[in-house]
């Protein structure tokens, strides 16, 4: 199978590397030059991935024509509040019968649509050619070779099956789902609840505290996914409570890093230098809570966390205001 994977950080990188060992014939579509030649030229990807040996088979290019032509699957690797910009561009050269399979998690900000809903509107491709792929994937873990497991969801459950069968490796195992809306959904709202646990490690407020949000995170979750026709049991499932905890507990987690430098006294700004890379959760929280509002979920750790990213709240007030809510029987 041919196949393009547009994006060349580390999370796509490390896709194109799994497409690569599954036996898939793979071009990689980066913006920077540097990059592109590192990939053709040393098997690896410094910037993103330093120290990490890429197939020999992996070829890299700053053309998307260039990857994108004859392709049968067109991998997406890029920040979701560029998603709209970018299949804007690409959608003329996309192959009319290419699977289309998202690796971002996030909510766009003023629509509120999912990723797949970005895609299918801006791209005019069929709902059922589109895919996302959800699950505890620490890029960098992947790229070591450490095993683990991801949900590829599709509305065509054929689709999600033929995916599945072109991204097994040895190290890592694909399950298929046909519940896009929870999978997107669990994707974009564990970078939230991420945030909110990298703020617990950077106030030292111990594991007890982490537990307590990643539960009721998964809570807020769960609600807001039902509220939205997604089904429950994804979300105690791998693109749900695996991704959470990988997300929330791992020191190699963008969005916990980015949530403990807050807790810490840096500014957005200063936190986005520190962690180097981009932190979804810190936009899709605004997002998250504004779908939210339309169908009337409550998400207090969302909120709180919105609170702090754009409204100047110190992360030990918004656990001093979570901590202050009327008891309630546990949902």
């Amino acid at each position: 199978m041919k196949a393009a994977v547009l994006g060349a950080g580390s999370w796509g990188t490390t896709f194109a590397k799994v497409l690569a060992d599954s036996g898939q014939d793979v071009m990689v579509w980066g913006r920077r030059q540097d990059v592109a030649l590192d990939i053709n030229k040393n098997h690896a990807n410094t910037a993103y991935l330093p120290d990490i040996a890429l197939p020999e088979a992996m070829q890299a290019t700053t053309d998307v024509a260039e990857a994108l032509r004859g392709t049968e699957l067109v991998v997406l690797a890029v920040p979701s509040q560029t998603m709209r910009e970018n299949v804007t561009q690409w959608a003329h050269l996309i192959p009319e019968r290419a699977v289309v399979l998202s690796l971002a998690k996030g909510i766009e900000l003023g629509t509120g649509l999912r990723m797949s809903e970005v895609i299918t509107e801006v791209g005019d491709i069929p709902a059922d050619r589109v895919a996302v792929l959800s699950g505890p994937n620490l890029a960098r873990e992947i790229a070591e070779e450490k095993p683990a497991a991801t949900v590829i969801a599709c509305q065509n459950a054929d689709r999600a099956r033929w995916l599945q069968e072109h991204t097994a490796t040895s190290y890592l195992r694909p399950y298929s789902n046909m519940d896009v809306i929870g999978c997107e959904l669990a994707g974009a709202m564990k970078n939230v609840i991420a945030l909110a646990c990298g703020m617990a490690d950077g106030l030292n407020l111990g594991d007890n505290s982490k537990a307590s949000l990643m539960t009721r995170g998964l809570a807020e979750m769960t609600r807001l996914g039902l509220a939205l026709g997604a089904q429950a049991q994804t979300f105690s499932g791998l693109a749900g409570m695996g991704d959470l905890i990988a997300t929330c507990a791992s020191g190699l987690s963008r969005n916990h890093r980015f949530g403990e430098f807050l807790a810490r006294g840096h500014s957005l700004e200063s936190a986005r230098l520190a962690t180097g890379q981009t932190a979804e959760g810190v936009v899709s929280c605004v997002a998250i809570a504004e779908l939210a509002g339309k169908v009337a979920v409550e998400l207090p750790i969302t909120q709180e966390v919105m609170r702090v990213c754009h409204e100047g709240r110190a992360p030990q007030a918004a656990l001093a205001a979570f901590m202050a809510r009327d008891t309630r029987a546990e949902d």
